[in-house]
């Protein structure tokens, strides 16, 4: 009897527990539902647990294109040289020169020992993952050497640099035999070693679909870069202006106009100190003369006032440090008082994620840029041309080319009083006529640095013909008119 009513007091107590345990779940699952709806939010009739998600799931990405099916020639290991838009471009062309040779391409290695010191990884600035996804059905993308060809088993590949502008004859008779020989090359310098002209049209199309497409910046930085497009756009239209007047540019081409002593021989002493810029001893007034120097600050607000931008005109100044600091900045800022920059506009808590990445803040440049109503570069360098053919591919997006050698001439004429406001500002208007980012040929010359860039103006890849004379139609033409009205706060048709 006494065995039986402890039995009975074991399962009274057993059931009570139960009981009790329920109803602490289901009042956990209550205070669940008001503080947080991702909480657990029951156990109707069931064991089984699961979690309410209001937010919808991520999408699921995209299924993998087939692979191409080739049999390698060859691992082809590249180191780019220069800063992001250069290396961007090279970037490019390695994988069109692996697509032609049917080799396998190591994911490239980015410059880390230029003027700017830069020591972001491809992965820092790229998003890898998509890259070598995506790419999968033209060539094959890894992210290492095979351990057989690692330093650690001390194999040792051909470094070599192919020779600049060279064509796919150069790359098939010269370079692809020296893989039999060598399972591995190393490019070690890719500035410019694929012509721009007298390249099929398939290749060339592959150029423009990695470089629009595929080459993409990570999500990090595609986030940062689109919030600040969205800060500057809710203040209305805005010019983006890559004023190049900074240190290694200056100090680059020689050019000190309206530096003082003291900052003329220390950009002298940065051109001596770097020995991959060949030219020492440059006569500034001469470069100025022959347009091969950045527009200064100062001639730079004349240039806009010109053209016709109307002071209450927003501009991102899109560029590095400018030599010279706020001083330099005073006349332009005077003119355009609605100046902005990244380092204004974005919090130290979002500054902060690229501290010394000069390339990964160029990036956020390039996104703003490309964004804009109009872009106007101050030098033509290489993100002024990427940014350009970008903004081609994108609907011939105004970009207006600024004509140095010719801007000076006119700089000087009005500054000595020869020409008036008037005829300075009209003969600004009329030589940028053409020079607004419409549809053109690429100018081909003798000499493949005197022609037009390809990614400034990759026109193979804006149709489908392989003319592309649909393009020039007359339609399609950009003017600035002398006497235009403003408009959103220019003076320009934005």
């Amino acid at each position: 009897m006494i065995q039986r009513t402890r039995r009975l007091q074991v399962w009274f107590i057993r059931v009570c527990s139960g009981i009790l345990v329920w109803a602490c779940l289901l009042q956990l699952v209550s205070v669940g539902e008001l503080w947080h709806p991702r909480l657990l939010t029951g156990l109707a009739g069931s064991t089984r647990m699961w979690v309410r998600v209001e937010d919808p799931l991520p999408p699921s990405p995209p299924p993998l294109v087939p692979a191409r099916e080739y049999t390698s020639n060859g691992f082809l290991k590249v180191s780019c040289n220069g800063g992001l838009n250069q290396m961007r471009a090279a970037i490019c062309d390695m994988v069109t020169i692996a697509r032609l040779l049917n080799l396998t391409l190591v994911v490239p290695e980015l410059d880390k020992t230029s003027f700017w010191a830069d020591h972001s990884n491809f992965e820092d600035i790229f998003d890898v993952r998509h890259f070598i996804d995506s790419l999968r059905d033209e060539v094959r993308i890894i992210k290492r050497l095979p351990k057989r060809f690692s330093q650690r088993y001390q194999y040792q590949p051909l470094v070599m640099s192919p020779v600049s502008w060279s064509n796919e004859k150069y790359y098939l008779q010269q370079i692809l035999p020296l893989f039999s020989k060598h399972k591995v090359i190393h490019f070690n310098k890719t500035d410019a070693r694929l012509a721009n002209n007298g390249i099929p049209i398939e290749l060339q199309r592959l150029r423009c679909r990695v470089n629009f497409q595929e080459l993409k910046f990570t999500r990090e930085i595609e986030a940062l870069g689109n919030k600040l497009v969205h800060i500057i756009q809710e203040k209305g239209p805005y010019l983006a202006l890559h004023l190049r007047y900074e240190m290694d540019m200056l100090a680059f081409s020689g050019c000190t106009r309206g530096c003082t002593e003291e900052e003329a021989e220390e950009l002298k002493r940065l051109r001596y100190a770097f020995p991959w810029w060949r030219e020492k001893e440059i006569v500034s007034e001469q470069r100025r003369s022959q347009g091969l120097c950045p527009l200064t600050p100062e001639e730079t607000a004349l240039i806009l006032q010109a053209l016709g931008f109307v002071n209450t005109t927003q501009i991102y100044i899109a560029s590095g440090e400018i030599f010279g600091t706020e001083r330099r900045l005073a006349a332009l800022r005077a003119t355009f008082p609605r100046i902005v920059k990244k380092e204004m506009l974005l919090g130290p808590e979002d500054i902060r994620l690229f501290p010394n990445h000069s390339s990964q803040m160029a990036a956020l440049d390039f996104m703003v840029s490309v964004a804009s109503n109009t872009f106007i570069p101050t030098y033509d360098g290489n993100m002024a041309r990427v940014v350009e053919g970008h903004r081609r591919y994108l609907g011939f997006k105004k970009t207006i080319h600024l004509d140095r050698k010719r801007l000076v001439e006119l700089l000087d004429l009005h500054q000595n009083g020869t020409l008036s406001w008037n005829e300075f500002s009209v003969a600004v208007r009329q030589v940028h006529e053409r020079k607004m980012g419409q549809p053109a040929q690429r100018r081909i010359a003798d000499k493949p640095k005197e022609e037009d860039y390809f990614y400034a103006n990759p026109r193979e890849c804006f149709c489908k013909s392989t003319s592309c004379d649909d393009l020039l139609g007359p339609g399609n033409t950009t003017t600035v008119e002398p006497d235009m009205p403003p408009k959103n706060g220019f003076n320009v048709d934005v």
